[in-house]
């Protein structure tokens, strides 16, 4: 079945589908009309959950956190400011292995005050221990919704997993999107089974304290179970394509990588504009690339050091910046390519913060900077850079 949906509709179909036993729910802009389609859904019955509206966005992952050491299937959502209030819990969730799903609608943060989207809210959790993707349209959205659980709830990674929209740009922009059946869904995720949790008939300790002897011990196995993630990913992808007939690429998608050399990394809903600004660069006969990042952690290391080993030079677009330095997206990239012994070089643009457009006039500028060679950092929009 087709719908016309905004990129929130859509994800909030995803979870319909998915059927979480608890969604503990606190709004905030761009992300509440996720958490509104799904209790209208609880309302009318086309969802069975248990629908709580709790008081702030801690007490909203602390209570999912709740619900999965019991065993239950658990969602929420967050965006911004919200995400840096229930920063604490990430860390307990994902040093708890507790597999929830949490839709973050990428959007600026304080201060000055803005709502609307850049990537700097998520970007800034990258080291909590979560699994994080950047979906780029409604349908990816959609099906990450679905996939997200397969992947979390593998024995294998037992991770929460951190699914990201830009804001705006893709949580409140419509297109055609196609939704699975509930019989369809329910032969891709099955119900969900778990030993992490509470027991009365196997009782265990869960969320303990850990000494200097024990406690790197867990952290590294929290490591491994997102390393674990990549192939997972691919399992899940590969079986998603068996059933619902759509195929994504794993941790990263490529465009015209093979023979490019230029090439733009990016992640988000700006691939789009990328890809058709390296087509029309190719009509003049610059061999142009697009490299979409779908997965922030785990990081494509490898693939993206395969995917640029035959550029000249290739730029980084993120729309964050750790201030002081350069944008995190780079930095990850940069070691990416380094650690390879990657040739190319390697060049930072930070756009779209607070909102700001990133036009084609933006992209193709940008291709033309890293074949003339340009500071190592660059802001858009502000007419300068500096040397990085």
């Amino acid at each position: 079945m087709k719908k016309f949906l905004s990129g929130n509709e859509a994800f909030a179909e995803g979870i319909r589908l998915a059927r979480p036993e608890v969604i503990s729910a606190y709004p905030i802009t761009p992300q509440t009309i996720v958490v509104e389609r799904l209790s209208e859904m609880v309302e009318n019955g086309s969802l069975k959950s248990e629908y709580v509206h709790v008081e702030s966005e801690h007490s909203a992952l602390s209570c999912a956190m709740g619900a999965s050491a019991t065993g239950a299937r658990a969602f929420t959502a967050t965006s911004s400011q919200g995400l840096l209030y229930m920063a604490e819990c990430l860390y307990y969730a994902a040093g708890g292995r507790f597999p929830i799903v949490m839709m973050n609608a990428d959007r600026s943060t304080a201060l000055p005050w803005n709502i609307y989207g850049d990537q700097r809210d998520s970007l800034s959790q990258l080291d909590s221990g979560w699994i994080q993707s950047y979906a780029e349209n409604a349908q990816e959205a959609l099906d990450l919704a679905l996939m997200s659980y397969r992947i979390a709830e593998d024995k294998r990674v037992s991770t929460p997993y951190m699914a990201n929209l830009d804001g705006f740009v893709l949580t409140h922009t419509y297109e055609k999107v196609d939704i699975p059946t509930e019989e369809e869904a329910d032969r891709f995720l099955p119900a969900y089974e778990t030993d992490n949790r509470i027991d009365f008939d196997n009782p265990k300790n869960m969320a303990f304290s850990a000494g200097p002897d024990t406690n790197f011990i867990f952290k590294y196995k929290a490591h491994e179970g997102i390393l674990a993630a990549k192939e997972v990913i691919k399992e899940t992808e590969n079986e998603f394509e068996a059933i619902f007939g759509r195929r994504y690429s794993g941790l990263i998608e490529n465009y015209l990588t093979d023979d490019a050399e230029y090439i733009i990394v990016t992640l988000g809903s700006i691939a789009g504009l990328c890809r058709k600004t390296a087509d029309r660069l190719r009509e003049q006969g610059i061999r142009a690339g697009v490299v979409r990042i779908r997965y922030m952690r785990p990081f494509p290391n490898e693939e993206i050091a395969e995917a640029l080993s035959s550029a000249k030079a290739y730029a980084v677009l993120e729309k964050d910046i750790s201030f002081g330095n350069e944008g995190t997206v780079f930095t990850n990239v940069n070691s990416a390519v380094k650690k390879e012994n990657g040739k190319a070089e390697g060049y930072n643009f930070i756009g779209g913060l607070g909102g700001r457009n990133i036009s084609a006039s933006d992209i193709e500028n940008i291709y033309e900077s890293i074949i003339k060679g340009t500071d190592r950092v660059t802001f858009i929009g502000t007419g300068g850079g500096n040397n990085g």
